[in-house]
């Protein structure tokens, strides 16, 4: 098992310390090998994700064939849900002798997961090997999950890797990250910290307003980073302003580095003129069950045939098919046929051009929206950065939030039959110090949650003006 797994449990025991002895403990603990930090199977999947972008048609299906096969074995076996599930649609895994084989499996939907957690862990992957996360992802609906230490972490680290190397990307980067993470629950308070274990500088999300531009810049500026890396809500606000006050970027970056949301062709075109450097956009969620990035000479998003493997749903009345994807080596707790709920629209080789990979590859995501709160004194906040990892959502099958007027929201949930009322002050504490002070938030238990055309669940429902809330499109 790899240190970053050992240690994750007391990742906000070290938050806590003074930044000074942060500073210290990060720094001794990023000089340690490559091999203890992210433990033995890193450099496994390094070599993976690398030499999968060489092999051939034949190559990629033999292998996606081999991990499908171990992949539905092993729940079969171990993972008292699937073996319900497979007995009831008569499905048998030893009859899958190719990647299309899978689709007589049933797929899995959000539902069952919250309905059924500890049903679909694995009885051999016991629990002191697993980690558990949760996520709202882009629906509201907050789902937990169990990843497989030393295995599902390094495994997300190596791809990513790999994919941002078509950035320029190179190990030991310096990067600046502004991506959901509280420096202060105080609007006046500082925007940033410096994250030792990475060589990481960690801006706020959450003060970016044109009164406070000029420090961001400034931080960044004494940072001097090789990257940044952004939620691509985050990187259009400082493009924004930087346009607006007729303002150049000052600090020369190899390249921008934007995932967890949607990202508009106008987006990105607006992205490099205003930091004048590549903009590079990738898919992935906090399940670990298919991941897509943008090739070297391709906006396309393309999925990665070793991390996962994709299937898409029939077409809507937009042309747009459900993302649907079963994972790889995580043993701890597989996801099979896997609704993540997100949408996309397939590549096009008639008009997006010949494809840079032999992989599936999509030209849009749809579902991973740049949604904003808006508080009292102007600040944006990002639904994104408002999404949980921890037990802190449990037991509600649906969360969203309502706002019709600035600084004011309201927390709406639907709770399952286990949901205690008793936790509610505790998950007011935690969304309050993400909103920060000039925010007033109230709490309101619902049957159901506003949803799309489509029947999906909503983050934000919100009544404001769109001129008042949204991310610049394009100049």
């Amino acid at each position: 098992m790899s240190l970053e797994d050992r240690l994750y449990p007391l990742l906000g025991a070290y938050q806590s310390l003074p930044r000074r002895v942060q500073a210290a403990l990060g720094t001794a603990y990023r000089c340690l090998p490559e091999s203890w930090r992210w433990g033995s199977r890193y450099r496994e999947f390094v070599e993976l994700a690398e030499a999968c972008e060489r092999w051939s048609i034949d190559a990629i299906r033999q292998y996606q064939t081999r991990q499908l096969r171990m992949v539905l074995h092993h729940a079969a076996n171990y993972c008292p849900y699937y073996q319900a599930k497979f007995a009831r649609a008569g499905f048998r895994p030893e009859e899958v002798r190719e990647p299309e084989d899978l689709r007589r499996c049933p797929t899995l939907d959000k539902r069952e997961l919250i309905d059924h957690l500890e049903e679909f862990a694995s009885a051999e992957v016991k629990r002191p090997r697993r980690l558990y996360m949760t996520t709202g992802g882009s629906t509201g609906v907050p789902v937990g999950f169990y990843l497989q230490k030393g295995v599902s972490r390094p495994k997300e680290q190596a791809f990513l890797e790999q994919m941002w190397r078509r950035a320029g990307y190179r190990k030991g980067a310096k990067l600046v990250v502004i991506r959901g993470h509280v420096t202060t629950e105080k609007t006046d308070g500082s925007i940033s910290f410096y994250d030792a274990t990475r060589n990481w500088l960690m801006l706020s999300s959450y003060h970016l307003t044109r009164q406070r531009m000029p420090e961001y810049l400034s931080a960044v500026e004494k940072f001097k980073p090789d990257m940044i890396h952004a939620y691509p809500s985050a990187a259009l606000q400082m493009a924004e302003f930087l346009e607006a006050a007729g303002q150049h970027w000052r600090t020369p970056v190899r390249a921008l580095l934007c995932g967890s949301e949607r990202l508009t062709v106008s987006q990105k075109r607006l992205l490099e003129r205003a930091f004048g450097c590549g903009v590079y956009h990738w898919y992935g969620h906090s399940e670990r069950v298919v991941l897509a990035g943008e090739g070297a000479r391709s906006e396309l998003l393309y999925f990665v045939p070793c991390y996962g493997f994709v299937e898409f749903g029939p077409p809507d009345a937009d042309g747009l098919c459900e993302l649907i994807g079963t994972s790889f080596h995580n043993l701890a707790m597989p996801l099979i046929r896997y609704r993540t709920g997100d949408y996309v629209r397939l590549a096009d080789p008639r008009k997006n051009g010949p494809l840079e990979f032999p992989w599936p590859a999509v030209a849009e995501v749809v579902g991973r929206e740049q949604e904003f709160l808006l508080s009292s004194g102007g600040r944006r906040i990002s639904l994104t950065a408002l999404n949980m990892h921890d037990r802190i959502f449990d037991d509600l099958y649906a969360v969203q939030f309502y706002q019709e007027q600035p600084g004011v929201a309201e927390f709406r949930y639907v709770p399952t039959p286990n949901f205690q009322k008793t936790r509610l002050p505790e998950i007011e504490t935690r969304i309050r110090r993400k909103l920060g002070d000039d925010f007033v938030l109230e709490t309101r238990e619902v049957r159901d949650v506003e949803r799309t055309a489509r029947g999906k669940h909503k983050w934000l429902v919100s009544r404001l003006a769109e001129s008042a809330i949204a991310a610049p499109a394009s100049s």
